[in-house]
């Protein structure tokens, strides 16, 4: 994986050669240099890997998506903020399923980090309450519920939320 800066050079010097080519004459191979720079620059802002391994998360593929992102080094020094926080939240994710302790902390470091979309931040809420009932702490669950409520302005986490409930029901 290259570094962040290493993609805008690459980008930066595919654009260059792209001009070069139009000044040239060669219009298909300047505007096919350019599309290659555009290539470039979208994975700048979202990182491949965690592409990759949010569609084996889709497939529920848990080990592809936890060895796709096994592939970022150092995920601080190599992501931008904005990515930062999906891997945290796909870590999280992911570790939920072995055990709570980690998962918890990644999907707070996720929330923190700031995560773009708010359907994304309320399945990471949803998650925490899950999370929170597990451990038996009613109230924090039923504060991250609301919030939840807030941010699924589709509906879309209902059916979870329910289930979540009547886990608490039982508490």
């Amino acid at each position: 994986m290259l570094n962040k800066t290493i993609r805008l050079g690459i980008a930066a010097g595919i654009l260059a050669w792209a001009i070069l080519q139009f000044v040239g004459g060669n219009i298909g191979n300047g505007i096919m240099l350019v599309l290659l720079s555009g290539l470039v620059v979208f994975t700048y802002f979202r990182n491949e890997h965690i592409l990759i391994s949010f569609w084996h998360l889709r497939k529920n593929n848990m080990a592809k998506a936890e060895k796709s992102l096994s592939r970022i080094k150092k995920p601080e020094a190599a992501l931008i903020k904005g990515q930062l926080a999906y891997y945290y939240m796909l870590m999280g994710m992911i570790e939920s399923q072995r055990g709570l302790g980690k998962a918890e902390t990644l999907l707070r470091k996720a929330l923190n980090t700031g995560l773009r979309m708010k359907h994304d931040q309320a399945m990471v809420k949803l998650q925490l309450a899950g999370v929170a009932v597990s451990k038996r702490r009613k109230r924090e669950a039923q504060v991250l519920l609301t919030e939840v409520k807030k941010l699924d302005t589709r509906g879309m986490l209902n059916d979870q939320v329910k289930m979540i409930k009547a886990q608490m029901k039982r508490i």
